[in-house]
């Protein structure tokens, strides 16, 4: 299942803490990031019995696209996680997102 830029947006502002593993590799994440977890795609995929959050919770995955989050969503979710959410465009729909709003 996937979140927009807006959603996320949205409920990012709000005080309830979001659960976001950012699936970019590390310098990727160092460059930019919107907090989270940073645990690179294959790191997750190799480390996946290590992951630390109960299989309800609510988890977020992002990467630059969405194309690697979906990835890490459907490992989730193919290893008992029951509402994993992709961030559909990635951090371009959210930088997109934040440009559109800028401007108005």
């Amino acid at each position: 299942m996937d979140i927009s830029a807006a959603e996320f947006s949205l409920r990012n502002q709000i005080d309830a803490p979001l659960i976001i593993i950012d699936v970019r590799e590390q310098l990727e994440y160092q460059t930019y990031n919107l907090g989270g977890t940073n645990i690179p795609l294959g790191m997750l995929i190799s480390t996946i019995d290590e992951i630390d959050y109960e299989k309800d919770d609510e988890i977020i995955v992002i990467c630059q696209r969405g194309l690697r989050s979906e990835t890490a969503r459907r490992v989730l979710a193919h290893n008992g996680f029951k509402n994993v959410r992709n961030l559909k465009g990635g951090l371009l729909a959210i930088q997109k997102l934040k440009t559109k709003t800028a401007a108005k």
